[in-house]
């Protein structure tokens, strides 16, 4: 992928600062100029093939590491996303999780513990399928959810939600100055291409798994999660962890304008391979001439 083309399509989506943020101002049907879908297939491939490439870099240094935090609605294109641009990393050096429902043992401890012991070692990219962004979104349209994390009343006030951007904020403050890269996407898909997405499930059988009637009861609170969607992004874009407000009605878009941003934020940290020093380089001369001098002896045959 050119770089400049990543660094455009990246930056066309990137919110460092909230303040003043408004998801209305994002369209999900956006397409940056000249875009099509030929083009973006020929982007991706070339974007998958320098992902490759840099991730290679990336597990050689062993300082850094990428965290990948992936939200939407249902349908808007997590999986495809994930599975389309990622599909040519080495898998040594890639971890994904998918967060549902937190089970008894996670309620049993902080709402962010179970992301937390799961983030990505150093030279590793880490993608979170979900997160927990959850904590601002499902528990905030549905206070059910919160009822049930068993924290003390006295505790759950109506700050919680500002008090819990400020800690996400300083968690990834701590794990950026740790040597961890974030990047946070929102795919953005329309209520009427979510429409057409769900009809398209129950219409297909192979797919028909994927769709659950509880799906179509989410829809009802469509405008509480745009809403719980631009109070987050309000509260939680900076400088150090962006969220990228990704157009997802289109899907082969949604991938390639992924695709550029973790292309944009690898390169920008000019990975290299470790150096090797004078004492490996006579180590490596050594076992070079023993591997040589072997081929010129004779082999022993077995009686």
């Amino acid at each position: 992928m050119a770089a400049d083309t990543a660094r455009l399509l990246a930056r066309r989506y990137r919110v460092k600062k909230g303040s003043g943020f408004r998801l209305s101002d994002y369209d999900p049907s956006d397409l940056a100029p000249g875009a099509s879908k030929e083009r973006a297939q020929e982007l991706l491939a070339l974007g998958k093939e320098r992902l490759r490439e840099v991730q290679e870099r990336l597990y050689a240094d062993d300082n850094w590491s990428l965290l990948l935090i992936f939200q939407a609605m249902d349908a808007a294109g997590k999986d495809g996303a994930i599975e389309h641009v990622m599909s040519g990393v080495n898998p040594q050096g890639c971890q994904v999780y998918s967060f549902k429902a937190p089970t008894e043992e996670e309620l049993d401890h902080d709402y962010m513990w179970r992301t937390t012991k799961s983030l990505p070692e150093r030279g590793r990219i880490g993608i979170f399928n979900r997160s927990y962004y959850e904590e601002v979104l499902v528990a905030r349209v549905h206070p059910e959810v919160l009822g049930r994390q068993r924290i003390p009343e006295e505790l759950v006030t109506r700050t919680i939600w500002s008090e819990r951007f400020e800690d996400m904020v300083a968690f990834e403050r701590f794990l950026t100055r740790n040597g961890v890269v974030i990047l946070k996407f929102f795919l953005n898909v329309s209520r009427e291409e979510q429409r057409r997405r769900f009809i398209a499930r129950i219409d297909t059988p192979e797919k028909q798994w994927k769709f659950s009637a509880a799906d179509v009861a989410e829809r009802a609170h469509w405008d509480d999660y745009m809403s719980a969607y631009e109070d987050m992004i309000r509260h939680t874009a900076t400088a150090h962890a962006p969220w990228y407000v990704v157009p997802a009605d289109n899907k082969w878009y949604t991938r390639v304008v992924v695709a550029s941003a973790i292309v944009e934020a690898l390169e920008s940290l000019d990975l290299k391979f470790p150096r090797v020093t004078t004492a490996k380089k006579k180590e490596l001369e050594e076992a070079k001439r023993e591997l040589e001098q072997e081929s010129t002896k004779p082999r022993s045959r077995r009686a």
